[in-house]
């Protein structure tokens, strides 16, 4: 994987950029900007060589063209922090040009006259692209001389702007795709030790590949969310309306069984709406937890958060993807934010920290601690997915190809 800062002589040239803005859009206005600011350094690193720069991204999950998953908004945030002006390719030309058999025509009037950057709109509204067709990769190919893959949240994904485009590109690593990947291969094949890793949240589908793959890499395994309550579930314990993943019986009592998963000794227990809250205690395997009706499981408790405590304070590196309660909701943020606070004080010059996913990141922000973190990754499932050892389509494409020939017969048939 060759980062885009290697490459000489880019000026001039039409650099296709796969950024990640897929992000909060609410009435028409972008709420939090954290993925846009990511991807500046790229952006600028291009403008400063002189480079025209045309950014791919998605927002949300169309089907089809939807006004309300527009990134307009976000071409408008992104020209505030650029501080020139950025031009935008509406729905409207971009799903044209899609229907057509030619290539993308860009003109000039697209282009920002100050800065020589695009934004075109939301490329999920082109049919092909969750698919990887070679029809809307040969399309965004055609607009430029080089790709570069900035996007390490989108890198798991094997669609059109992510993998696709690199058959027909040479193609890099943007600097924020760079930075993750490699901070993250850093952790997992040379961490300093004691390495304690800390998984919760929803989704247990998704956590225990990265439960299983770190079982035989870390010292200690802090679990909480989703994956404690179906452990405590399948041991017989009464959890009411919390979060299990029935399906998952099976593996989450085999890999919590490991003595190197530290499990909650209590849990904060109310109704969703932050009513009726009480701590209770856990038990050795769930035994004593007694939750019934509408209530649930929705934060770690006090002894909880002193026994997790102990083990952050000895780490040396240390990985969090998962809040620990549903923390956006009061009074069950205490036990996350609690966490956060360990977290980035034990990683100020004392350990190597990174956080990641969509929830963990927001609750570091919330609490303002990212200064202290080393690494606060874009990637939620593209992070768990590379956390547990497998091979995402984006990076894979960006290996150095020897078969050149093959890329050469595929231009040449498709155009």
């Amino acid at each position: 994987m060759q980062p885009i800062k290697q490459v000489k002589n880019l000026a001039g040239k039409r650099v296709l950029v796969r950024v990640d803005f897929n992000v909060p859009v609410k009435n028409g206005k972008v709420v939090d900007d954290f993925k846009i600011q990511k991807s500046l350094p790229t952006i600028k690193f291009l403008m400063k060589q002189g480079a025209k720069v045309i950014l791919v991204s998605h927002l949300g999950r169309p089907k089809g063209v939807d006004k309300k998953l527009s990134l307009a908004p976000v071409a408008k945030v992104l020209e505030k922090l650029l501080k020139k002006k950025v031009g935008f390719v509406g729905h409207a030309e971009l799903v044209s040009a899609s229907r057509s058999r030619n290539k993308f025509g860009m003109t000039e009037q697209m282009w920002g006259k100050e800065t020589g950057v695009v934004l075109l709109e939301n490329i999920r509204f082109l049919p092909g692209e969750g698919t990887n067709s070679l029809i809307p990769a040969k399309k965004l190919a055609s607009l430029a001389d080089v790709f570069v893959l900035d996007g390490f949240a989108v890198a798991h994904r094997d669609s059109a702007s992510v993998s696709g485009v690199t058959k027909f590109l040479p193609s890099y690593a943007g600097l924020l795709l760079f930075e993750e990947v490699t901070s993250l291969m850093n952790v997992m094949e040379g961490p300093k030790r004691p390495l304690v890793v800390m998984l919760g949240g929803a989704k247990v589908e998704t956590k225990i590949p990265v439960l299983k793959y770190f079982l035989s890499k870390a010292d200690h395994v802090l679990v909480g969310g989703e994956i404690a309550n179906t452990y405590w579930w399948a041991k017989g314990g009464s959890v009411g309306a919390s979060l299990i993943g029935k399906k998952y019986k099976k593996e989450v009592l085999k890999y919590c069984s490991n003595k190197k998963v530290i499990l909650p000794v209590d849990v904060v227990v109310g109704k969703e709406n932050g009513k009726d809250v009480k701590v209770v205690e856990v038990g050795v395997k769930g035994e004593r937890l007694r939750v019934k009706g509408k209530e649930a499981v929705y934060d770690i408790g006090p002894a909880t958060v002193r026994l997790f405590s102990k083990y952050i304070k000895g780490a040396k590196t240390l990985i969090w993807n998962g809040a620990m309660g549903r923390f956006e909701q009061h009074p069950y943020e205490y036990g996350t934010y609690a966490l956060a606070h360990l977290f980035a004080a034990r990683s100020k010059g004392k350990a190597y920290g990174v956080c990641g996913g969509g929830e963990t990141v927001e609750v570091f922000k919330k609490l303002n601690l990212f200064q202290d973190v080393d690494l606060a990754s874009t990637g939620g499932g593209a992070m768990l997915e590379f956390l547990s050892g497998k091979k995402l389509p984006g990076l894979e494409a960006l290996r150095p190809r020897r078969l050149e020939a093959l890329r050469r017969s595929l231009y040449t048939f498709i155009f």
